[in-house]
């Protein structure tokens, strides 16, 4: 696919007019830190207190799991998980507005191309969830990845409408902030094109660490698949697609179909 130009500003080593290096670095700390750093220092620590609990391989990790006994308070403690999630999200796009371009226009969240943008979508997602698939059978059978259970919510009338939006948190969350937000601002550090592909990737399987090695490699490769998509595009809105149509597989297949099938439920 042709590349598309990137905006004058996300060049190598052009910062912000008038904001010195250090206050950028110091920014991409803190985005961090209240966002998806903060998810993968605690995912390395759950993956060290599950190894020294045993094998990965007799353990089990649930995604979206019950937060309440009591059905209106779980939806209410799911919601707030959701929405506060968000927030670092809202923040990047404060933090990248107020320029020439604006920050949704910069990180190539817009609409303007729907059917091309739709198609990159669902063909991103269907290579990586293939991949996930086969990534996740791998792990299982070497005993470096726990058995996932995608959902485990009760059944009520705002189970599904809770997974999907779970999902889109995911989608939203991750390719905002670990595609689109860190090449604008790591490129404006002046690193290299291939060192910020690697980083993002990394980033993203180690917030997956708690699941166990397995998924820390899929996601990485997950992530360099992305971050080159980017690199030729300059879109991240395909990228949420992809991510949102795996998730939402993901989690509503297993919670329609897992007590069919005798798992999960």
């Amino acid at each position: 696919m042709p590349a598309e130009p990137a905006p004058i500003s996300d060049h190598p080593g052009a910062a912000e007019e008038g904001v010195p290096r250090r206050l950028i670095t110091a920014e991409v700390l803190i985005v961090l830190g209240l966002s998806l750093g903060q998810s993968g220092v605690y995912a390395i620590v759950r993956l060290l207190e599950k190894l020294s609990r045993g094998p990965l391989a007799g353990q089990t990790t649930t995604l979206n799991p019950v937060l309440d006994e009591r059905p209106y308070f779980d939806l209410t403690y799911q919601l707030l998980g959701i929405v506060f999630a968000l927030v670092p999200v809202a923040l990047v796009l404060l933090l990248l507005s107020g320029r020439p371009t604006s920050a949704v226009h910069r990180l190539g969240l817009t609409f303007d191309r729907p059917v091309r943008t739709i198609a990159f979508g669902v063909g991103l997602a269907a290579i990586v969830g293939v991949g996930t698939l086969g990534v996740y059978a791998g792990g299982r059978a070497l005993g470096i990845t726990t058995a996932l259970v995608p959902a485990a919510l009760d059944d009520y009338w705002w189970t599904i409408p809770v997974l999907v939006l779970s999902a889109l948190r995911h989608a939203v969350l991750e390719e905002v902030i670990v595609v689109g937000y860190l090449f604008v601002r790591l490129r404006q550090l002046g690193w290299s094109t291939p060192v910020i592909i690697v980083a993002s990737s990394v980033l993203r399987g180690s917030y997956h660490l708690y699941q166990g090695f397995g998924p820390f490699i899929g996601n990485v490769l997950m992530g360099l698949l992305f971050a080159f998509f980017y690199t030729r595009t300059r879109r991240v809105l395909p990228l949420v697609i992809a991510h949102a149509l795996i998730d939402i597989t993901g989690f509503v297949g297993f919670a329609l179909l897992g007590p069919a099938i005798g798992i999960g439920g």
